[in-house]
């Protein structure tokens, strides 16, 4: 087996013209990328198109030198794919609707018991993205968000447990996912299902 080449390294040798790093890139990122875009338009020819735009716009952006490489070659991408894939829904005037109030609920993307197999990687990959966010939030929050949405403690329970008021607790787990919403905001995280 083939040890893997980091994809900054793919990236700037594309750029310096090596055209079979573009395509290592490609084959390297393809499966995840179009089981990515297949679980959202649930069409094989659709998906295959949006894979190759999405491919064509990362060609143009590298080529223009417009690409900064932060070490997040495949968020980037897939951000360029998710993006695709609204497109197309706008164009077909299918854009799923979001029921529901003002309040963004993070955890409903985590909702869907019967998975195939590729929706299944996608969500241990959500899982997986998700984690490393609540590692960011305060100890207070992360505390009362782990008990509420990982153990489906109540608030009197979470309450209890971290010696507060319920008062204290629903403030703590609202603030929680205020903070969760703006950290993934600031670095245009794509968290789908």
């Amino acid at each position: 087996m083939r040890p893997q080449v980091a994809d900054s390294i793919l990236v700037q040798n594309y750029i310096s013209g090596d055209e079979k790093s573009l395509e290592m890139l490609i084959n390297k990122h393809n499966q995840r990328l179009t089981s990515f875009i297949y679980s959202k338009v649930l069409d094989r020819a659709i998906a295959e198109d949006i894979f190759q735009d999405t491919f064509i716009k990362v060609i143009r952006t590298l080529k223009r030198g417009a690409y900064n490489e932060e070490g997040k070659f495949l968020p980037w991408v897939m951000r360029i794919a998710h993006n695709l894939i609204i497109d197309h829904f706008r164009r077909n005037k299918r854009m799923p609707k979001f029921e529901g109030s003002e309040d963004f609920n993070i955890f409903s993307v985590l909702g869907d018991d019967k998975l195939d197999a590729e929706r299944q990687l996608i969500k241990d990959q959500i899982d997986s993205d998700l984690g490393l966010l609540i590692e960011e939030l305060p100890d207070d929050q992360k505390e009362v968000l782990i008990m509420r949405i990982y153990k489906d403690m109540s608030f009197k329970e979470i309450s209890e447990n971290t010696e507060v008021s319920i008062n204290t607790a629903l403030g703590r787990m609202r603030y929680a996912l205020i903070n969760l919403r703006k950290i993934i905001e600031k670095n245009n995280i794509v968290l789908t299902n």
